[in-house]
């Protein structure tokens, strides 16, 4: 009796998506952090989705970690990567949680590299790319740096190629 009082609370509190509505052919799910409504084919993965989304959000807003369906009084159910968009009906929207207000963080977009003497104070790390400013100043430095090495280079083949008759010009003022 017990169990079956637990099973009624715990399907009433459950919303369950609703039927498919031949009129309603896509989901719509809004960006807390711009408040723009993305709409997006029935089926479609909430990773797409998502990836989109962030793509579109830019720089401007913070990225998106997940997307919910929410509803007043109700607690939030939240949607995976490989999970399907679905609209749960009257009252529940779906909505983007983004990384400061989600449980779990996503890769960083952004990533500060410790500041030395010679390098840059922020470099920016987006879709594994490292994006940094390259002046003239630096490349000058690159290339003082390739001269000296040749110079460098050049002194050591010279006593090399000499060592022979140094050591014969010390032997011979030896004896």
């Amino acid at each position: 009796m017990a169990e079956e009082e637990l099973l009624q609370d715990s399907k009433v509190n459950h919303p369950s998506p609703k039927p498919a509505n031949h009129s309603l052919q896509f989901v719509e799910v809004q960006c807390t952090s711009s408040g723009e409504i993305r709409r997006f084919a029935n089926g479609t993965d909430a990773r797409f989705a998502l990836s989109l989304i962030n793509r579109k959000v830019g720089k401007k807003f913070p990225l998106a970690s997940h997307i919910e369906a929410a509803k007043e009084k109700e607690v939030p159910v939240s949607f995976g990567p490989g999970a399907i968009l679905v609209d749960y009906g009257d009252g529940w929207k779906l909505q983007t949680v983004t990384e400061s207000e989600g449980t779990f963080m996503p890769e960083q977009r952004k990533s500060r590299i410790p500041s030395a003497e010679g390098l840059h104070e922020e470099t920016n790390i987006e879709d594994g790319i490292i994006k940094t400013d390259i002046t003239m100043g630096y490349i000058g430095k690159i290339l003082l740096a390739f001269v000296i090495m040749f110079v460098i280079g050049a002194f050591f083949t010279l006593a090399l190629e000499n060592l022979p008759r140094f050591l014969l010009f010390i032997n011979s003022s030896m004896q």
